[in-house]
């Protein structure tokens, strides 16, 4: 990558309008370069607080799941409402944290000295230096990574990480699956995930979480590691812990099936918006009904840049669900 190439999007106005489509905020910038297709009005800020308040469980509140002994820069690509990247500031005061995202306007009006926000399309070259971060987090990019811009933004991760530094990502499937194969082609949840990847497929890779691992060895990372977690629906599962995931994770699981399908199935499937809610109404009431045991797979992968000293495998600490994922270790609060 020539470095004369790289600049910066200055943020001008255009990065802060918005277009409605059926009652929704949508941002102009992102739609028009079919960049991204959720809302981001405050409806959607609320869902991707409540969403990062999931993976926490998920994850017994465990921000950063590689070791790092001395965590000095951190950088989040797509901050979203900027949970995470507020939360590891003020857990780590002496870190500087930088968020970057294409929308600056779900995040919160005060945030921590240590963290800085910027705007820009994570599709584009990165203009951050070279050997620079200790840890780049990515989660919940595939709706937002251009299908073929995949294999660049893992280089670009990798060129930006010093030597020794680590890449973590999480990305979810949208396609739901039942613990007891009771779902079947025929039911709403099915449909939804079958017509939300159709709907996105040209532009983005709706089964990127599949691919994370392999990329990542691809862009030269080492020590990689991934791991399937379940994300139930509703609170079906009979372990305790699993269960208050699923019960915590009902409203937001009726809020992304909204958020995710409006734009793609009315714009570019050619649905009214009548039949989406249709569709969506038929699939809560599936992922409501403990007999389906419905989930979404969430991969979970990190890796490390090679170089910096000595190898840390042996001391990472897993994550595991009752999906063969042992995230039952406790929390580093």
């Amino acid at each position: 990558m020539d470095d004369s190439d790289l600049q910066t999007v200055p943020l001008d106005e255009s990065f802060l309008e918005t277009v409605a489509y059926h009652d929704r905020e949508f941002q102009h910038y992102a739609i028009e370069n079919g960049v991204y297709f959720a809302p981001v009005d405050e409806d959607e800020a609320e869902h991707l607080r409540n969403m990062h308040d999931i993976f926490n469980r998920m994850f017994e509140h465990r921000l950063i799941f590689p070791p790092i002994p001395q965590l000095r820069r951190v950088l989040e690509c797509g901050f979203g409402s900027a949970s995470w990247a507020v939360e590891v500031a003020e857990r780590y005061p002496d870190c500087e944290v930088t968020g970057i995202d294409i929308f600056p306007n779900m995040a919160p009006e005060i945030i921590p000295d240590n963290l800085v926000l910027q705007v820009d399309d994570l599709n584009r070259p990165s203009t951050f230096p070279s050997n620079h971060f200790d840890l780049v987090h990515s989660r919940w990019m595939a709706g937002g990574i251009n299908s073929d811009g995949w294999r660049n933004y893992m280089a670009d991760i990798f060129r930006v990480l010093r030597p020794g530094g680590w890449c973590q990502m999480v990305e979810i499937y949208f396609n739901a699956q039942s613990d007891n194969g009771t779902l079947t082609d025929n039911n709403a949840l099915r449909i939804w995930s079958r017509e939300y990847i159709r709907s996105l497929q040209a532009l983005k890779d709706p089964r990127a979480a599949l691919q994370l691992q392999n990329w990542m060895r691809d862009a030269g990372f080492v020590e990689v590691e991934a791991q399937v977690l379940t994300l139930p629906l509703s609170g079906w599962p009979s372990d305790p812990r699993e269960r208050s995931i699923g019960i915590a994770n009902r409203d937001n699981v009726h809020r992304l099936l909204t958020s995710l399908a409006l734009y793609p199935f009315t714009e570019r499937l050619g649905m009214s918006s009548a039949e989406v809610q249709l569709l969506v109404a038929r699939a809560r009431v599936e992922a409501n009904n403990p007999a389906f045991k419905a989930y979404f797979p969430v991969y979970v992968c990190i890796g490390r840049k090679p170089g910096g000293g000595a190898s840390s495998r042996g001391h990472h600490h897993h994550h595991r669900s009752n999906r063969g994922v042992d995230s039952r270790k406790r929390a580093r609060r």
